[in-house]
Order: C-alpha cells, then sequence, then structure tokens
C-alpha cells in the first residue's frame, strides 16, 4: 500500500511540474511574440494602400517585436469608424477627413489621436494630354470620376470646388468608383473626362501620365486659391514639386491638408512609442520604396500636428527625440 501511495505521490508530482513547465514555456514563446497590430489603408490601386502595405513592411523590418498587418478598407471614412470602435489599431486617414475629427470632437467622442503624419494632398485633376480641358471651369457638365465613396479626398474635392463657386454633384457628372485602381482606367479609355485626385506620386496621376496619351494637370489659378483658402481657412497652399509625374516640367500650385496616421484612442502608449520609433527608424528605407516616404518625418509631424491631437505614447517619443514642439493655437 505505501509503495502505491509513493508512485502516487511522484506521479502527481511529475504531473505538476509538467505543468508548469508547459506553462513557463507558453509565457516565454508569447513574450516572444511580436504584437500584432492592424493598420487600415484603403482599396488596390490608391496611394493609402501603396503607403501602408510599404510602411507596413518598414515598422517590421526596423522592430521585430512588432507585426503590423496591412488591412484593406474602403478608404478613410471606414478607417475612422473602424478606429472608434476598436476594429482596428491604427488607419491611415485624408487630411480633411481627419481635420473634422480632430477639429471637433462631436464626430469622434472617441477622440482619435494622431502617431505620423503621412505626406502632404494637394488636390488637382488629371486629364489625357489630347484633352481640350486646360480649366477647372472647362470640365464643367462632363464626367468626372471623384474616387471611391468613402475616400476623405471626396471632402477636399467638395471643399475646393465650393470655395469657387462649383457644387461636384450639380456641376459635373460625377462617377463615384468601387475602388480607386479604376480612376485612371476610366481617363485612359475616355470613359471619363478627368479624374480627381490628390498627393505627391500618387498611383492615379501615375498610370493616367505614364499612359499613351500622356496626362494634363488641372489645378485651380492663384486666383482660385486664395478664393477656396478664404472660405476654407483650414487648408494649406501645397506644390507638387516639378517632374513629379511624367511631361509634368513645372510645379503645380494648389491647395490640401497632410493625410494621417491616426490611432485608435485606447491604444496602450507601450505600442505607440514602439511604433513612432519603428517608422523614424525606418524612414530611410521608406523613401527607397516610395518618394511619399521623404515627407513622413518627425519635423514634419511636429510642425503640422498640435501636441495635444498626438497619442500619448507617440508624444513621449518626440519629447525624447526633440528639442521643441509645435505652438498650440
Amino acid at each position: 500500500m505505501r509503495l502505491i501511495r509513493l508512485r502516487n505521490h511522484w506521479l502527481i508530482l511529475t504531473l505538476v511540474v509538467m505543468l508548469i513547465t508547459m506553462l513557463w514555456s507558453l509565457t516565454i514563446s508569447a513574450q516572444d511574440s511580436p504584437t500584432q497590430v492592424i493598420l487600415g489603408t484603403a482599396t488596390q490601386g490608391g496611394g493609402f494602400q501603396l503607403f501602408g502595405q510599404n510602411l507596413a513592411e518598414v515598422v517590421n523590418a526596423a522592430d521585430s517585436s512588432l507585426e503590423v498587418k496591412a488591412l484593406a478598407t474602403r478608404g478613410s471614412t471606414e478607417n475612422i469608424s473602424l478606429l472608434e470602435t476598436g476594429k482596428i489599431d491604427i488607419g491611415l486617414v485624408e487630411g480633411n477627413a481627419a481635420h473634422q475629427v480632430l477639429a471637433n470632437p462631436e464626430p469622434s467622442p472617441t477622440r482619435l489621436k494622431v502617431l505620423f503624419v503621412m505626406y502632404p494632398n494637394p488636390g488637382m485633376f488629371v486629364v489625357r494630354a489630347d484633352s481640350p480641358d486646360r480649366r477647372i471651369a472647362d470640365l464643367t457638365g462632363k464626367p468626372v470620376a471623384f474616387g471611391t465613396r468613402n475616400s476623405g479626398l471626396r471632402i477636399l474635392a467638395t471643399n475646393l470646388l465650393d470655395g469657387i463657386g462649383f457644387n461636384p454633384e450639380q456641376d459635373f457628372t460625377p462617377i463615384i468608383l468601387e475602388k480607386a485602381a479604376d480612376g485612371p482606367r476610366l481617363v485612359l479609355s475616355g470613359e471619363v473626362a478627368a479624374l480627381w485626385g490628390a498627393g505627391i506620386g500618387w498611383p492615379g496621376f501615375v498610370k493616367v501620365a505614364n499612359g499613351p496619351k500622356g496626362a494634363r494637370f488641372i489645378a485651380p489659378s492663384s486666383t482660385e486659391i486664395q478664393q477656396i483658402l478664404s472660405k476654407y481657412p483650414h487648408l494649406k497652399t501645397m506644390s507638387v514639386p516639378a517632374n513629379t509625374y511624367k511631361g509634368q516640367d513645372q510645379a503645380i500650385n494648389s491647395v490640401g491638408l497632410w493625410s494621417l496616421i491616426l490611432a485608435r484612442p485606447d491604444l496602450p502608449d507601450s505600442i505607440a512609442y514602439r511604433l513612432v520609433g519603428a517608422i523614424h527608424q525606418g524612414q530611410a528605407a521608406l523613401v527607397q520604396r516610395l518618394a511619399q516616404g521623404q515627407y513622413t518625418t518627425l519635423e514634419n509631424t511636429m510642425e503640422n500636428v498640435y501636441p495635444e491631437n498626438l497619442h500619448p505614447g507617440a508624444l513621449r517619443y518626440f519629447k525624447e527625440s526633440a528639442s521643441r514642439l509645435p505652438v498650440s493655437k
């Protein structure tokens, strides 16, 4: 009987040791596993989808403790909703869509925060080089592709056009796209007169400019820019540098805002801090992949985002990395 008891004792002891070892292994494994971060981008063929995929790969390479996964979404408007409900951790949001949330807390009681800037988004139209249209007024009454339903660029289009007395729904024949990649195809085929877009190295503009007919870009005149800024002072004057697109030998002036990387309000400070550090450390690699990456810097973030709009984890990184922060208005 005593022998049986001893055997049972050793069996229980062995099982306990095995259980402790297994739990310890699982704990170590969990600690070694990278932190997953879901990044909301946009539809295929647009600038956000391209930027987001490259950003994820650069961040993952810069910090092995992070695993950023780019998730295709319908664009800025949906990204804001997904951030507010916690379905994504960070999301790419066009400047005007972000401005509506950051400037007015009512639409977003959860108070989304900025992690980093992306790049400036000067808005303009592209037509084929053989098009007779040279001014925005020339496009009135014609079919124009204004982007996808959830794209923040449509907000910019509405503000820009309203600033010079036009309504995209009434003065044009608006074509709303299922995905961003459809826009340049419609211009190249002649099914629409123009495509609205924004940004430096925007994929839709690149495709039209590289097409067999070449491209011409239509932006507001200097007088129209002043009219727009008078009615929408939150917008900024921005330029597309010469030779950004094939055949574009002069700079193009327009208006727009910086697109931003926003974070869900309850994203842990430690994760936000690591993400900002990885973006900063991987910026040179991002530039090698995308020309737009040259704008994704700490300096541009500090210059264009007020401290109260930054995620606390991002703000801590900036405070440790720079001697000054932007002055609040």
